[in-house]
Order: structure tokens, then C-alpha cells, then sequence
């Protein structure tokens, strides 16, 4: 099995924090994102509370990370990947159409590198095996190529933007 299942859905995008970029039949957006237990009890309770504390019992410190995250969202309004590109614990999510159950897998910086790139590569050449484990196979075929490039440079672009502000405001490699 890979990453982590959870039945919760993940924390929307802020909208403030996110531009969005058309991707040839798919949204993709670029937030600057923070994300801490303030964070976490804004966005859950109850069960859904219970389930992410569980997940996180045997971390030591409180949550606390920040970073780039890009979204990926199908022409049916539905997010179906994320890559959050956080200093302390990078990772990306498969998030099933009905948004109630996605899977997190935890990114080795050490042995794949810097996130960003990686993640561009994968929305070039894997993206449709990913968008079908996130459960997003009826909308790959209808994917412009060429417009999915071009936009990939506009998202890689805002992305560095982004992680070199937050570099300097933190003195810090987000990268």
C-alpha cells in the first residue's frame, strides 16, 4: 500500500492565497500555504479531529510547516491532486471524486531532490496514471497537451516566486 489513507477530505485551497492557472481542460493553482493546528481545528472536528490526531500521535512537536502547494482540479470543479511542497515535511495527495477519502504520500527530498521539479515532471509524464488513482480517468483524454505545457511554465513560475518570498521572509530553503 502507498501513503496514508485518511476518510477526511483535505483543507480547500485558500482562495486569497491561490492563483489559478488554465491547464488545458484542468485548473492548476499555485498557494502559498500554512498549515498548523490552528489550521487543522478550523477545518475539522469531531471524528474527522480524532482521525487526523491519531495520524499525528507519535510527532513530537505541534503542527507546524508552510510551503508551496499546487492543486490540481479537473474540468468538473473537483481537486484531484495536491502537491504541498512544505520545508519540514513535503508530500502530495490523491483525492477521490467523492472528496471524502484521499491518500498522502510522504516526499523523500533526499532521494528524488528538490520538489518543484519533480512535481512538474510528474503533471508532464504521469499525470494520467495519477489523475486515474485519484479517480480522475473520464477527464484525461479531453487534456490539451501543448496548453498543459504552457501553463506549467506560468505555474513553475509563480511557484518560484512564491518560495523565494518565503525564503526571504523566513531565511529559510523551502525548496
Amino acid at each position: 500500500m502507498m501513503g496514508t489513507v485518511y476518510t477526511v477530505p483535505p483543507i480547500p485551497p485558500s482562495e486569497e492565497h491561490t492563483t489559478w492557472v488554465e491547464a488545458g481542460g484542468l485548473l492548476i493553482g499555485v498557494e502559498f500555504r500554512l498549515l498548523d493546528d490552528a489550521e487543522l481545528a478550523a477545518n475539522y472536528e469531531g471524528e474527522q479531529m480524532e482521525q487526523i490526531q491519531n495520524a499525528l500521535k507519535d510527532k513530537p512537536d505541534p503542527v507546524q510547516d508552510n510551503g508551496v502547494s499546487l492543486h490540481v482540479k479537473g474540468a468538473d470543479g473537483h481537486e484531484y491532486l495536491r502537491f504541498d511542497m512544505f520545508a519540514r515535511e513535503p508530500h502530495y495527495h490523491y483525492i477521490e471524486p467523492s472528496g471524502q477519502k484521499q491518500t498522502i504520500v510522504e516526499y523523500d527530498r533526499i532521494a528524488m531532490g528538490e520538489m518543484l521539479p519533480w512535481t512538474l515532471n510528474q503533471l508532464r509524464t504521469r499525470l494520467g496514471e495519477m489523475m486515474g488513482f485519484a479517480g480522475g480517468t473520464p477527464m484525461v483524454a479531453s487534456i490539451d497537451r501543448a496548453a498543459l505545457d504552457t501553463a506549467l511554465a506560468r505555474v513553475e513560475e509563480l511557484a518560484r516566486k512564491a518560495q523565494d518570498e518565503l525564503e526571504r521572509a523566513e531565511g529559510i530553503d523551502a525548496r
